[in-house]
């Protein structure tokens, strides 16, 4: 695209970028909710299709080549080359303020070059870095202007040391709460065979490879001695679809896949087997009993990540809740047996899976009552107005 323009004022001009999928979601929520406070507000940046179709101008997109882990290391090239053009454009242009959303790796590096080109930054999903990397906390302190969190204890755990934090609530809060589940679809899967087990393996592909083979593994133990129980699977979007659908078909444990939304599929559940990350807050909300599973690379935990991670609890319900009230195994795991023995377990306690459900329901609630979005919106325009400080 053509460089901006020059603007007049009082148009604020943002710079933005967000680097996956789920950001360009939050980003193009945030944008709007700027645009109903500030319709002259304009927003240039790095850009999915969802945050070009709110509005944004986008000078690089980096959603379609988003990875985790390792992976991000085949990234590293069009990361490279993405720093450098935002780097030129934040000293070129007079930017009154940048929003970076989530991804580390890639923006407390832009963080940086924004806050040397004189440009207050937002930053949107704080790092995990009461998880892990808690060195880089100097980072924030020396070029984030204002932390936008989404999770209740962060807000204290970053001003204590040093950090401008405020706890807007979870981005998807808001979806979660308001949308329709459509019931007679509901009672057509507990229809299929009782009890419901749900598997929800992510969302990219190299997770849904990880973790949906133990899934599988762990469905099958589960038949064995639940005969009447029925499986399904999300699908959670077109991309892993024909991996999901290789890995099922023939599979000796029927397992239906759901496409287009697991809602009903969550409720109809008594039980879900689900990879770690945002999918188990969005559990929590339908207050289903859950365990969290994730295989990782052993080799790749004992030579790098066990130096870095201190977390007592790496799933999010457990993190929240400050113990753990739902089994985790992860970062990998050496035998299902036991993943196997805790859904058995749950399968058939009511009491058991009553009391994880009143503890999911007491997490959430902080998460319900926040609109992330809106939130981010007054705090981006409150730092604008203050000239970044």
């Amino acid at each position: 695209m053509a460089p901006p323009a020059g603007r007049v004022e009082p148009h604020p001009l943002v710079f933005i970028s967000a680097a996956e999928p789920s950001a360009d979601l939050h980003g193009s929520n945030l944008i709007r909710a700027v645009a109903d406070r500030c319709p002259n507000a304009r927003f240039v940046g790095v850009a999915g299709p969802r945050m070009r179709a709110a509005g944004c101008e986008r000078i690089f997109d980096m959603t379609r080549h988003s990875a985790m882990l390792l992976g991000a290391v085949r990234s590293a090239g069009r990361a490279a080359q993405m720093l450098l053009t935002c780097a030129a454009y934040l000293r070129r242009f007079r930017f009154d303020a940048a929003v970076l959303i989530d991804s580390p790796t890639l923006h407390l590096p832009l963080a940086r070059r924004a806050h040397a080109a004189g440009v207050p930054v937002l930053y949107y999903i704080a790092p995990q870095m009461w998880a892990w990397g808690a060195y880089r906390i100097h980072r924030l302190r020396n070029d984030v202007e204002r932390l936008a969190v989404i999770l209740p204890f962060e807000e204290s755990y970053f001003r204590e040391r040093g950090v401008e934090a405020t706890f807007v609530g979870h981005p998807l809060a808001d979806a979660w709460a308001t949308r329709s589940i459509n019931r007679p679809a509901v009672e057509v899967i507990r229809a299929q065979g009782q009890p419901v087990v749900a598997l929800l393996p992510g969302s990219r592909r190299h997770v849904v490879q990880e973790v949906l083979h133990g899934q599988l593994a762990v469905a099958d133990r589960i038949k064995a001695v639940l005969p009447q129980a029925s499986f399904g699977v999300s699908v959670a979007n077109p991309q892993v679809a024909p991996i999901i659908s290789a890995m099922i078909g023939g599979h000796r444990t029927a397992v239906r896949a759901f496409s287009g939304g697991h809602a009903e599929l969550l409720e109809a559940a008594d039980l879900v087997l689900v990879a770690s990350g945002t999918s188990t807050l969005e559990v929590a909300f339908h207050q289903r009993p859950m365990i969290v599973m994730y295989n990782a690379s052993r080799i790749g935990y004992q030579l790098f990540a066990r130096w870095f991670i201190r977390a007592r609890h790496l799933a999010l319900p457990n993190i929240l809740a400050g113990r753990e009230i739902v089994p985790e195994f992860m970062p990998y795991y050496n035998s299902i047996d036991p993943i196997a023995d805790r859904a058995v377990a749950l399968l058939t306690s009511q009491t058991a899976r009553s009391e994880m459900c009143a503890a999911l329901a007491a997490i959430v609630e902080p998460l319900k009552a926040a609109r992330a979005s809106q939130r981010t919106a007054d705090l981006l325009l409150e730092m604008i107005r203050a000239g970044g400080h």
